[in-house]
């Protein structure tokens, strides 16, 4: 049995949890790719109330836990403004919020490809492998044209790695089931 298969029949989600959300990600990539304006809007959206719920549950949890208190608050004000701003301009924050993601979802991608190619040499394969390289060549991309992918190739690129995404986390689903047997 390979390294993945263990790691898999370890995990804590069940498969089905996996199977559903390989299948929501690789409808929101095509959704991505084919009504790029509106998801785009609804994802930004999402994000500002992310940041806006983030930003309050850091300000809470000063209360709560007093260690790093000063981190919390800055990161709390500032989920709070940024979740604000989205959420009152939506279509002006679709615009901005992309060209100004494009350099940190860059890194991410170099991030990402690196650790990719290191779990492949540790056992997970070929497959971690090359889309360890893929990561590492979009995450080239995005940092190099951030004004232009954040408007135009974000979406797109986005959605490519929704589909391979959830393709696999679907194939992985499956893994899961029948190593579970």
């Amino acid at each position: 049995m390979s390294a993945a298969v263990a790691t898999l029949q370890k995990s804590v989600l069940p498969w089905w949890v996996v199977l559903i959300e390989g299948i929501a990600v690789l409808i929101l990539g095509v959704l991505l790719i084919t009504n790029t304006a509106a998801t785009l809007v609804t994802l930004v959206t999402f994000l500002g109330a992310w940041w806006l719920v983030q930003g309050i549950m850091d300000i809470v949890g000063i209360f709560i836990d007093h260690t790093a208190w000063g981190w919390k608050l800055f990161s709390g004000i500032l989920g709070i403004i940024a979740g604000l701003i989205i959420l009152q301009h939506p279509i002006w924050s679709t615009l901005l919020v992309p060209t100004v993601l494009v350099s940190l979802l860059g890194f991410m991608g170099l991030v990402m490809g690196a650790v990719g190619i290191v779990r492949a040499f540790q056992g997970d394969g070929w497959p971690a492998a090359v889309l360890g390289l893929v990561s590492i060549l979009f995450g080239l991309f995005l940092i190099f044209n951030p004004a232009v992918t954040g408007l135009f190739a974000l979406p797109l690129v986005l959605g490519v790695f929704a589909i391979v995404g959830g393709i696999i986390a679907i194939f992985g689903a499956f893994r899961i089931r029948s190593a579970q047997k």
